[in-house]
């Protein structure tokens, strides 16, 4: 086996696993802490509860079943492999809440439910995006739609929860409706961070005339690399130096006192980036 088609047979079991783990995950925060106390997630698997709830067909069902007529659609407008990805994980989950749903919840403190389920629940779908697939059929439906409206899909989907989380009010009562809605926080924030990761990554573009001061300091007191981009300005046409460099985001801070302590008028921008490479990597301060 060549080595390239060793690291893609690697890659591929790794997204396996993990997708497997974070539906483990996703079940756990479902069954042994959210439902049991009437409070649900949003998206499919939101409205699969509530439905679950009323009519006593078990979840796992009703997870699998509402979920393939967004992946058909997903499998033709997004591609193969997400569609893919996204049907195992569904897949996963339904068989985890099956299994676990015999299992009685650790908690009858709904704030605690809520909070530790919404962390293990975000985490757990956090895995499975990190990875190529999703949990949810209306994340499907909000991709497709982004390409064609003036909306983000992180807009469009919180549009349908904002319905599916109030709905839960009619079915479990509203104070369930708003704990509902706290997991539904709780869950997004540890989504990103999983996602992300804690230490974030931030590039900073710096417009000063003491540049060179500047990116030495950066250097010296950071341990970051800097590179310069020659621009000119496009009121004066002066000719500037612009410095770039990538930081972490408990870098910022000192990344601002450096500037600032050499140039209080310095234009600093900011942004986040997914950096890799042996370059990002931090030189040691002497």
């Amino acid at each position: 086996m060549k080595k390239e088609q060793r690291n893609a047979a690697v890659q591929t079991i790794s997204r396996i696993l993990f997708i497997v783990l974070g539906a483990t995950l996703a079940s756990v925060g479902l069954e042994i802490f959210l439902i049991p106390n009437n409070v649900i997630d949003g998206g499919v698997t939101g409205i699969s509860i509530m439905a679950s709830h009323l009519t006593g067909v078990p979840l796992g069902v009703f997870t699998f079943a509402l979920n393939i007529p967004f992946l058909a659609v997903g499998y033709r407008q997004i591609g193969r492999t997400f569609a893919l990805s996204t049907l195992f994980a569904v897949g996963c989950l339904s068989l985890g809440v099956s299994l676990l749903h015999p299992v009685a919840g650790i908690t009858q403190d709904v704030l605690l439910a809520t909070f530790f389920g919404g962390i293990i629940l975000g985490a757990g779908v956090g895995l499975i995006i990190r990875n190529g697939g999703s949990l949810d059929g209306t994340e499907v439906v909000a991709i497709i739609l982004d390409r064609k409206s003036s909306f983000s899909v992180g807009e469009i989907v919180m549009f349908f929860n904002l319905f599916i989380l109030g709905g839960s009010g009619f079915v479990f009562g509203w104070d369930r409706a708003m704990y509902s809605l706290l997991a539904y926080f709780i869950a997004f924030k540890v989504i990103d961070i999983t996602i992300e990761g804690l230490d974030e990554t931030k590039s900073a573009l710096i417009v000063s005339e003491k540049y060179a001061e500047i990116s030495q300091a950066l250097m010296d007191r950071l341990g970051r690399g800097v590179t310069l981009l020659h621009g000119e300005g496009g009121y004066l046409g002066a000719s500037m130096n612009v410095i770039y460099v990538v930081v972490s985001r408990l870098e910022i801070a000192k990344l601002k006192q450096i500037v600032h302590g050499f140039d209080g008028d310095a234009l600093v921008t900011i942004t986040n980036v997914e950096a890799t490479g042996k370059r990002f990597r931090k030189k040691a301060i002497h």
